[in-house]
């Protein structure tokens, strides 16, 4: 005989009701999203066009315009024209990412090769500016994995979670009807790159394991190259 399924077994059907934090929910806003897209885009913009991958304008623009365009057509996360509307959200998200992982890399490869000119308050100001705007990206990765994303969480179509959340395991703690929104994967990315390892929030698939390293990597290069140059120009 068969055994049913680890989607099966505990969910509807068998009868025990869905864990709080994995019903289906109202959907959720785009401003906060659209919000920190727009920051780091002015980031980008703000970056010296040695730091930028192409003319410092185009990616940051592009990012913005796809931003509004997702702002204006769809202000909910809906299950409405929900596969068009995740493309066009990853590849806004694969953008920020891209720019930002390429001004990393002309940093560091600037600090490697004693390229970069300037004094300490500059070499400060970019590297703070990669790194939040590395916060900034993976944050928006982390929203976009997590069971699907936004719309299939609004729709309680996958019960197993890419990140394990303490209120999903203390329900008791936590408000009624709690959920993850963008401001949590905000904090987990924030602390992730500030720990450089998970903190309260646990990666549980591996799409989710691999993002936190390069994240974590990233950060780390980055602070401490640009510290031990900047201590160095200071001293």
């Amino acid at each position: 005989m068969s055994q049913p399924s680890d989607r099966a077994q505990g969910a509807p059907g068998f009868g025990a009701p869905l864990p709080h934090w994995a019903a289906g929910h109202s959907e959720e806003t785009r401003w906060a999203p659209f919000t920190a897209v727009v920051i780091a885009a002015a980031l980008q913009l703000a970056l010296p066009e040695r730091l930028s991958l192409g003319p410092g304008w185009l990616l940051p623009s592009a990012e913005g315009g796809l931003a509004l365009g997702l702002l204006i057509a769809n202000p909910f996360r809906k299950g409405r024209d929900g596969r068009l509307i995740r493309r066009v959200s990853l590849l806004l998200v694969a953008l920020v990412s891209v720019a930002n992982g390429a001004s990393a890399a002309l940093l560091i490869r600037g600090l490697l090769q004693g390229r970069i000119a300037g004094g300490a308050t500059a070499l400060l100001a970019n590297g703070g500016a990669v790194y939040i705007t590395n916060v900034i990206a993976f944050a928006l990765w982390y929203w976009e994995v997590d069971r699907g994303g936004p719309i299939a969480r609004a729709a309680g179509g996958r019960l197993h979670p890419d990140f394990l959340f303490p209120q999903m395991t203390a329900p008791h703690l936590a408000k009624e009807r709690w959920r993850p929104t963008f401001l949590d994967y905000l904090y987990v990315s924030f602390t992730n790159a500030t720990a450089f390892s998970p903190t309260d929030t646990m990666p549980l698939s591996r799409g989710a394991k691999m993002l936190m390293l390069v994240q974590s990597v990233i950060a780390l290069v980055t602070v401490a190259l640009v510290v031990a140059r900047a201590v160095n120009i200071f001293q």
